[in-house]
């Protein structure tokens, strides 16, 4: 059985002619990735292996964040390599875990284990994780299951 290619993929629109500098910057940053091609005016990539392409596209237009890209991350160790490398150099923290990149990109910076903390069966664990997770800009995990567990854990980040 063979791959099919990918049906879907993520175009982003850059000003300044900053896609190859965007897709550099974004392929130093997770594994399995790389550009694959690129021309003066589309760069295609791949993030983990998603492709993604980038456009120069002048400044007709600007990221929001009504779109954004969410990072699945296995540990603590994982959140803060995405979390600092996007809020640093003109970057911009948000709330509960999104950060905005140099580039205008919004990028929700998650522990895996969050979900499962938010729907978890007992309403009020789910609830005080929910809390502990509103007052923080960049999730902490050991602080997330603090407040799940009934043991504070809600202090702003």
């Amino acid at each position: 059985m063979s791959l099919s290619p990918q049906k879907i993929t993520p175009f982003l629109w850059y000003g300044d002619n900053l896609a190859e500098e965007a897709a550099t910057f974004y392929t130093s940053l997770f594994k399995d990735s790389h550009i694959i091609s690129k021309t003066p005016v589309v760069v295609t990539f791949t993030l983990c292996g998603q492709k993604f392409a980038a456009l120069n596209g002048g400044q007709a237009y600007k990221f929001t964040p009504a779109i954004s890209l969410l990072i699945s991350c296995e540990d603590q160790d994982e959140v803060d390599h995405f979390w600092n490398a996007f809020s640093k150099d003109g970057g911009a923290p948000v709330q509960c875990g999104w950060v905005t990149d140099k580039y205008g990109v919004s990028w929700q910076v998650v522990p895996r284990i969050l979900p499962e903390l938010l729907m978890d069966p007992d309403q009020e664990k789910a609830g005080r994780a929910k809390e502990a997770m509103l007052k923080m800009q960049k999730l902490d995990i050991a602080k997330l299951k603090a407040a799940h567990a009934g043991e504070g854990g809600s202090q702003k980040d």
